[in-house]
């Protein structure tokens, strides 16, 4: 086994080290890519900091990979030395269940193998993207198209396909009235997606401190949400609310600003359960509906609308010595929108 050079924290809570980690020789139907761009999502923070839960250290993060294909196995198809691809929070499936079959792999009956703090089949602990190279099966590489820079491309494979399934899945187009709560790595390609899809699209956010930002990104409205009586003065506005952040909300307040037959998409993990009135739901036939990701199908289809129509994530790159600082910046939400690590700067260590 070869190795590669990568961040990796030791333990929960604990700085990045630059170190050589294991990097499997290729199976039949590996791709072997050498990574360009990572980006950073709040998910990564929650795991190395053992905030979800029982984590496995040592811990390279990353499921927002953006890179070139340097090798492939003898049985790969799909992709070729040289190709631009990417990968996204999974890296294996069983392939034989009803979920993976209809290509919802993160669905997958026998447990989908995340890119990272995950087990595969074979009972190794998997190392994610915060590295110069990494060896996946390549139904779970995904080709980005020429349309599309790879810094830019990095964060869709997490933050984009997070918004893109459900904006997709409930139907978001011409004449849509959509609103996004909150502005940050996700809402902001909310806002881009629903846009670019033909959709009148509106920005609740707790301030007006982003209106500007709203708008060039192709909101046509920003309204600060501090005081309820903003929210309320919506009332039956929207066919779509996409909620994107992870603190508490008043959904009752939010569900009378749908319309009715309206949806209610939550892509965000708050610390407490929701507090619905069943009247807030049932007096509109209205859905509140949960997303996870989406399949690797989704996924390419999101790249390649993301190519065909200039929709790329708003960025800012910096080097492996900036992640620690960098995930106290996403903490404080003082990113815009997502920071994306270039690998280059990974340098081997002495």
């Amino acid at each position: 086994m070869t190795t590669t050079t990568a961040l990796q924290a030791a333990s929960a809570g604990a700085p990045f080290e630059v170190t050589q980690v294991p990097l499997r020789d290729l199976r039949d139907d590996d791709v072997l890519i050498d990574i360009k761009y990572a980006g950073i999502c709040h998910s990564d923070i929650h795991q190395v900091r053992e905030e979800w839960g029982k984590a496995i250290f040592p811990m390279v993060p990353g499921h927002e990979i953006a890179g070139v294909v340097a090798a492939v196995g003898p049985g790969v198809t799909r992709h070729k030395v040289g190709d631009r691809v990417g990968v996204g929070c999974m890296v294996d499936s069983c392939g034989e269940c009803e979920f993976c079959k209809d290509g919802q792999e993160q669905f997958c009956a026998g447990g989908a193998v995340m890119t990272y703090n995950g087990r595969g089949y074979d009972g190794e602990p998997t190392r994610g993207g915060y590295a110069r190279q990494i060896a996946v099966t390549e139904r779970f590489v995904c080709s980005i198209p020429e349309g599309i820079d790879l810094d830019v491309a990095a964060p869709l494979l997490c933050a984009g396909i997070t918004t893109w399934s459900p904006i997709r899945r409930w139907g978001v187009g011409p004449g849509s009235k959509v609103a996004v709560i909150g502005l940050g790595g996700l809402g902001h390609m909310g806002v881009k997606f629903a846009a670019a899809l033909g959709a009148d699209v509106t920005v609740l956010s707790r301030s007006d401190a982003k209106a500007q930002d709203s708008l060039a990104l192709g909101a046509s409205a920003h309204v600060a949400t501090a005081d309820p009586k903003a929210v309320k003065a919506l009332r039956g506005t929207f066919d779509f609310i996409l909620n994107t952040v992870s603190a508490d909300l008043d959904m009752n307040l939010y569900l009378g600003a749908l319309k009715p037959l309206g949806v209610l998409a939550n892509v965000g993990l708050p610390p407490s359960n929701f507090s619905i009135r069943p009247g807030f739901v049932v007096s509109g036939s209205k859905v509140v509906a949960g997303s996870n990701i989406g399949g690797i199908a989704a996924t390419q289809e999101m790249l390649d609308f993301c190519a065909a129509n200039g929709v790329g994530a708003s960025i800012e790159t910096i080097s492996a010595s900036e992640v620690d600082a960098a995930y106290e910046r996403v903490v404080a939400g003082d990113v815009r929108y997502r920071f994306v690590i270039d690998t280059a700067t990974l340098e081997a260590p002495l």
